[in-house]
């Protein structure tokens, strides 16, 4: 009786052993509902809901990783499910529409520019004010070393909870932001420090208030000094790129742009609105604008897109830091080797060349 016993509890499952079976039978169900057959993909309702269901996978799987009592077999087949888990996300990411990749761009635990700043920067010392009004949270300023040579930074900064996005004003800034930028950008200049932006906001905060300090004067201010200042100046869209808001620190020697970042005048709600009355039409919207990564690229706005981790930067904070890294590396290494006046002359050209798509005949 002993040994039948023995026997029987040998035969039963532990807790890990079960709950490895149940997670491998929930993300086969994913993978059923979107894989390749015959080269052709067999999508789920959309593939922000595959994402979804991937994030509360995920979540198991590091509920698995804390049990105790795991053999070793089961470490390997929980490290088979993160493979997994990865392989899928590279496959619905690669298939993401317009739309699609707008909600992840703005997904709200998507790294911002103080999450890479603590990641891939040293020495961090945050400049306020704009010697004129008042400091702007909305846009961090300070100086830093990258790779040991020193550096300015400038980012548009959103927030995860309430408090902060208000006191971040949502990542709209008003002049003032502008304003203490183009402050940095001249200390930056007169020192021969290269300017590092990240781009990541809906657009410049519309409020009355802002207008009467000169919310447009601003833009335009920064817009006239980017194209004149004589250190290389690289601009990276790390989420939203929105409107004038945006491009107010994006006028650069090299834009970059993350994977899964969008870059556009208006936001697709806004268009919709504008073009059918009709805000549902978003995504439609969304396709006809031309707002990824992939579409900018192709029509010559940024020059380079950086991939990130599966399922994009919010799954992997530091690997989208780190492939940032080397892109930083790379352009801020080429730029370094251009004289003064072919920096000028480079970025002039880049700028009057956008959106010229044919060439009149003589």
């Amino acid at each position: 009786m002993r040994r039948a016993k023995q026997v029987r509890a040998a035969q039963t499952p532990s807790e890990p052993q079960l709950a490895v079976a149940g997670t491998d039978f929930l993300l086969s169900i994913v993978e059923a509902h979107h894989t390749r057959r015959n080269g052709n993909v067999i999508p789920m309702d959309s593939g922000l809901k595959a994402q979804q269901e991937l994030d509360k996978i995920e979540t198991q799987i590091a509920r698995l990783e804390a049990l105790e009592g795991q053999s070793e077999e089961t470490r390997r087949q929980v490290q088979q499910l993160h493979e997994r888990v990865n392989d899928l996300r590279r496959e619905v990411t690669s298939h993401l529409n317009a739309w699609e990749r707008t909600n992840i761009a703005r997904h709200p635990q998507r790294p911002y520019t103080l999450d890479y700043v603590e990641r891939i920067f040293t020495d961090w010392s945050e400049i306020h004010g704009d010697r004129g009004f008042r400091d702007d949270p909305a846009i961090v300023c300070g100086m830093a070393r990258f790779h040991g040579q020193e550096v300015m930074i400038i980012g548009q900064q959103k927030a995860r909870d309430a408090k902060q996005r208000v006191f971040r004003n949502f990542g709209m800034p008003h002049p003032e932001g502008y304003r203490k930028a183009l402050r940095i950008m001249r200390i930056a200049e007169k020192f021969g420090r290269p300017i590092l932006t990240f781009v990541d906001t809906d657009g410049a905060y519309p409020g009355i208030d802002a207008e009467e300090r000169g919310q447009g004067e601003a833009i335009a201010r920064n817009l006239l000094e980017m194209s004149r200042l004589e250190v290389p100046v690289i601009a990276t869209v790390i989420g939203v790129g929105g409107s004038g808001g945006a491009l107010a620190i994006a006028v650069a020697d090299r834009v970059l742009m993350m994977e899964n970042a969008v870059y556009s005048v208006i936001s697709p709600e806004g268009c919709a609105s504008i073009m059918w009355r009709d805000a549902s039409k978003k995504e439609l919207a969304a396709e006809a604008m031309k707002i990824t990564a992939k579409d900018m690229s192709q029509l010559g706005c940024v020059d380079a897109v950086i991939p990130e981790p599966p399922g994009g930067a919010h799954t992997d904070h530091a690997a989208a830091a780190e492939m940032l890294d080397h892109a930083l590396a790379q352009h801020l290494g080429e730029l370094g080797k251009l004289s003064t006046h072919d920096l000028l002359e480079t970025r002039y050209q880049k700028f009057r060349k956008m959106a010229q798509f044919f060439q009149a005949e003589a």
